[in-house]
């Protein structure tokens, strides 16, 4: 049995980023920059009024100084003409100032009579103006592997990138695997369950960018469970859920080794999670997660989410844990490490009194696991422990 920090090298080990495609930035949301890009324009591309007012010259702005009125400029329509010493533009928010020009006062210091303007003698003092390049200039790069965000995607639209690289997104088999099991919808015999961490998993894998292939579900026989993994070829991760412990009808590991599995490890040190198994078959990783809702669910957030990461290009590291203070006490862990389904309040973190690896009611109502590691001592309330948030 190994520890979570080992279980995660090994499975880091197994995975390399994807190959690049390019897409439109229309559709770039949410993906993984895979190389850097560079601006083509500069923002803005001239000096741009900040405000609507009046553009001069600075030498010439004095309380209570006037100016002729000769032209006007707004956003999109630039003045082209030439403005003499007593001369001013009136210019609107986002327009280009005029050559020669480097001030802007705001309509609200100015008294304007047909074509005069009087400066007031309290004005704000500042220039209004948006220096060329302000925002950034041409050649200036994104720096890549990020996950675009919406601002992101702003960015690089104003960059006018039209096309962006990106990794392209992992393809992972979900396996559900027992007699026991029916699809939603279906009516289950009285020794069967509804299937549903398989639904759960492939929720998880697509909020963090995979394609999620179910497969259909996988009975306890050779046969069926190789046929099930014929139907993953293809996928870049295969994830099976159930029938990876050591029992009579725990026949995943078997099959995948007749398949040709190399298997990387197998048993975890934590709760819930211990049978937990990963190794490659053929061109894919595999993960062999344990059967119990919360096991699998859990499982997936500590080791299949990181996995996806690394498989998108970004960087191989675990879930980034947090402090909080807790709530009410915690009684001494023992030696696995313990992800504790937890709610974080204001009054700061507590765990559920039933962590049976099987209560998705609970972990449904959870926002947080708690981190507890082996042998970690009782903690009182009010002392610092940290939790993975969900």
């Amino acid at each position: 049995m190994i520890s979570v920090a080992e279980a995660l090298e090994h499975l880091f080990a197994l995975v390399r980023p994807l190959e690049t495609e390019t897409v439109p930035l229309r559709e770039a949301a949410g993906r993984v920059l895979a190389r850097d890009v560079a601006a083509t324009r500069t923002q803005p591309p001239f000096d741009a009024s900040s405000m609507d007012g009046y553009a001069l010259r600075s030498a010439e702005v004095e309380p209570d100084a006037m100016f002729k009125l000769v032209g006007e400029a707004a956003a999109g329509h630039a003045f082209h003409g030439t403005v003499g010493p007593g001369q001013c533009v009136r210019i609107f928010t986002g327009a280009p100032v005029p050559a020669g020009l480097d001030h802007v006062v705001i309509q609200e210091d100015v008294t304007r009579r047909g074509d005069l303007i009087t400066l007031n003698g309290d004005m704000d003092g500042k220039d209004n103006i948006r220096p060329a390049g302000g925002d950034f200039s041409a050649g200036d790069v994104m720096d890549a592997p990020r996950r675009l965000s919406p601002t992101d995607i702003a960015l690089l639209a104003a960059m006018n990138v039209p096309e962006v690289p990106v990794t392209r997104r992992p393809v992972v088999a979900v396996m559900a695997t027992g007699d026991e099991l029916v699809m939603p919808g279906e009516t289950p015999g009285p020794d069967q369950i509804i299937a549903s961490n398989s639904f759960g998993l492939a929720a998880m894998l697509e909020a963090e960018g995979a394609e999620a292939r179910m497969i259909p579900i996988a009975r306890d026989t050779t046969a069926s469970l190789t046929t099930a993994f014929g139907l993953a070829a293809g996928a870049d991760l295969i994830v099976t859920i159930g029938g990876a412990s050591v029992g009579d009808h725990d026949l995943v590991a078997p099959v995948a080794d007749t398949l040709g599995m190399q298997q990387s490890f197998y048993k975890v040190a934590m709760r819930p999670g211990k049978p937990l198994m990963a190794g490659r078959l053929r061109d894919a990783a595999m993960i062999g997660l344990p059967g119990n809702p919360v096991s699998a669910m859990v499982c997936g957030k500590i080791f299949v989410t990181p996995v996806v990461r690394a498989l998108l290009g970004l960087r191989a590291e675990p879930a980034r844990t947090l402090q909080a203070q807790l709530a009410a006490p915690l009684t001494p862990n023992g030696p696995r490490e313990h992800y504790m389904r937890a709610v974080l309040a204001e009054d700061g973190l507590r765990a559920f009194d039933n962590q049976d690896s099987s209560l998705l009611g609970i972990l449904s109502r959870a926002n947080a696991l708690i981190v507890r590691p082996p042998h970690d001592a009782g903690r009182e309330t009010g002392e610092t422990v940290s939790y993975l948030p969900l």
